[in-house]
């Protein structure tokens, strides 16, 4: 049965990619169409930015809950279930006629695609075993990554010829045209134990688990706090222009899925703790370096290329990672608070960030990014000694 399972298993997974990056793109594509949405709504652009708090927040609660709630369901029904709430919450959004209406429509939104994306991976990594496992993973994730290069720019000019809804029908459309084949083609992997809560909630007892969301919540809200604030980071080197800063968005896109995918082929031969310590202590050195670099456009782009590699790397070993401490059947909720967890720091690298902006300005937000990325590694190294004892 194994056997047969993993036939194809890149096929499958790359399926599977197509809807991380209808998930992706919605993610990424407000933030580029905010005046838009604030104009249509009436509101401020601050108000508009609410949206993308209410989606991380929404995303980082649901995706647990969610994934416990439908933990024994076959995976050919959640996946499509996900991937049908996501579109809900975006055609609710497209049709709003009120901001209030769009906040909830966001967290909506925001429940279908937490339910999908941990789905996706633990599901990909079922199919292709565990020695194939970190490239699997890899590959969902490469949707994720190829929407910030492909998807967040096509849906803001999207938005710009058409308007934001358009966009929001453009990634409803994504999700909706991957559900028949996920729901036909797919292999049935099951479902997970369909016992009581404690079994299902299994993961949250071991400290290994405790550990990879600690290190995961540290690493990421390092890794967002300079892209969050991108503009004002690079500002010496753009000059303030919406080109370029396009431009720097791009680079950082591609190079992400440059990083995912060398993540997940280091991640089978090496194993997942060694790729996140080298890939976090590599990118401290980047963050460490970006003052220096920031002053020249070319030097600019090279910070955020090299920068973009490193920070795709951690990615893929920490959900393999987590999934590998988890026992068999509650993959998908292992996943899933993986997930919450680099929700919870997107939210808290927009708040750091901007504390060490009112602190000191720009100048702040690459060393402190250099902090946590390197306590990261640091806590990496720990639990891994704590897990062998």
């Amino acid at each position: 049965m194994k056997a047969d399972l993993s036939r194809g298993w890149r096929a499958h997974a790359a399926v599977l990619a197509f809807g991380t990056f209808a998930v992706g793109t919605d993610g990424f594509v407000v933030a580029g169409i905010l005046p838009e949405i604030a104009r249509s709504l009436d509101v401020s652009v601050a108000a508009a930015g609410q949206l993308v708090t209410v989606f991380s927040i929404a995303y980082a609660v649901l995706a647990p809950v969610l994934a416990t709630l439908t933990a024994g369901w076959s995976r050919r029904v959640v996946l499509p279930a996900g991937l049908a709430l996501f579109a809900v919450g975006n055609v609710i959004t497209a049709l709003a006629p009120s901001y209030a209406l769009v906040l909830v429509s966001r967290a909506v939104a925001a429940g279908g695609a937490s339910l999908y994306a941990a789905t996706a991976s633990a599901t990909a990594a079922a199919i292709a075993g565990d020695e194939r496992r970190g490239r699997a993973i890899a590959i969902v994730m490469l949707g994720l990554t190829s929407s910030l290069a492909l998807g967040a720019p096509l849906g803001t000019a999207v938005g710009a010829a058409l308007g934001w809804r358009a966009t929001m029908w453009l990634v409803t459309g994504l999700a909706l045209l991957v559900v028949p084949i996920i729901a036909v083609r797919l292999p049935d992997v099951g479902g997970g134990p369909a016992g009581g809560w404690r079994q299902r909630l299994a993961p949250l007892a071991d400290r290994r688990v405790l550990g990879v969301l600690a290190t995961t919540v540290v690493a990421f809200t390092g890794i967002y706090v300079p892209y969050t604030y991108l503009s004002a980071v690079y500002e010496p080197a753009t000059g303030g222009q919406g080109s370029r800063v396009a431009v720097l968005l791009l680079v950082f896109g591609v190079a992400g899925t440059v990083g995912n995918l060398l993540a997940g082929h280091f991640t089978d031969r090496t194993g997942p703790r060694r790729v996140v310590i080298t890939g976090t202590l590599l990118l401290t050195l980047v963050f460490l370096l970006v003052p220096a670099l920031r002053g020249s456009y070319a030097t600019a782009v090279a910070a955020i290329a090299v920068g973009g590699v490193f920070s795709f790397t951690v990615t893929t070993p920490q959900q393999h990672l987590i999934m590998s401490y988890a026992p068999p059947g509650t993959q998908p909720m292992a996943a899933s608070l993986n997930q919450s967890a680099l929700y919870l720091a997107v939210s808290l690298s927009g708040a750091a960030g901007g504390l060490a902006l009112d602190a000191g300005g720009t100048t702040l937000l690459p060393p402190l990014a250099a902090v946590f990325v390197a306590a990261a590694a640091v806590l990496t190294w720990l639990f891994g000694r704590a897990s062998r004892r």
